[in-house]
């Protein structure tokens, strides 16, 4: 009698074996912090081999693991909860509702300890590493620029933001001050401190008349 039992799904068990490895290396940046994390620690925390590391990460470096891990972990919870990694800015015709809304979800993302520590070991290490902070800005940072962009662009369209206003620097008064905040922890990140950005801001926005 033939043997019927179906063959392995090697796709199906990369993918488990892939996200094994996120897993390992978001957990061991947030239990360790990023100095202490090792490729050796991520293989053996997934339950991989450092070559099945190398093989799909050809520079062989935990920050190159944690950037993918990191942009995973980004996608998944926006798709989720609509979070700020989603590059759909709401536009209810409130702008300052609108950007209340994005700001908080980035308070939310920022003070998330599932968040933090990858982002910060990466900030850091894109400081020092110039390729790997050109990849972290284009795959993540710049896909949420651009939305701000566009979103104070509709707002000049309808006449609610001054025409003469660069949306780029516009966008910088939102988020420059925020993750000043969280990058040098002078005050507590909150959402009454988004809100107050907003406002803030707005007023250097506003149409002249």
């Amino acid at each position: 009698m033939p043997d019927t039992k179906a063959a392995p799904d090697a796709s199906r068990r990369s993918e488990r074996s892939r996200r094994a490895i996120y897993d390992a290396a978001l957990a061991l940046v947030a239990e360790n912090g990023y100095a202490r994390t090792t490729v050796e620690g991520i293989a053996a925390r997934a339950g991989v081999g450092k070559q099945t590391i190398y093989r799909w990460w050809p520079t062989g470096t935990r920050a190159a693991v944690l950037l993918e891990a990191f942009l995973d972990l980004a996608t998944h919870t926006a798709e989720g909860a609509g979070g700020v990694a989603d590059v759909d800015f709401p536009d209810t015709g409130d702008l300052a509702a609108d950007l209340k809304t994005v700001l908080r979800a980035t308070v939310d993302e920022l003070t998330d300890s599932a968040f933090e520590r990858a982002t910060r070991a990466l900030t850091a290490e894109g400081i020092l590493d110039a390729t790997l902070g050109a990849e972290f800005t284009a795959r993540l940072l710049e896909p949420q620029l651009q939305a701000y962009i566009r979103r104070i662009e509709a707002a000049q369209a309808v006449g609610a933001v001054d025409p003469a206003v660069d949306p780029r620097i516009a966008v910088e008064l939102f988020v420059g001050p925020l993750h000043h905040r969280w990058l040098h922890r002078t005050q507590p990140l909150t959402h009454d401190y988004a809100d107050a950005l907003v406002d803030h801001a707005l007023l250097g926005l506003a149409p002249r008349r």
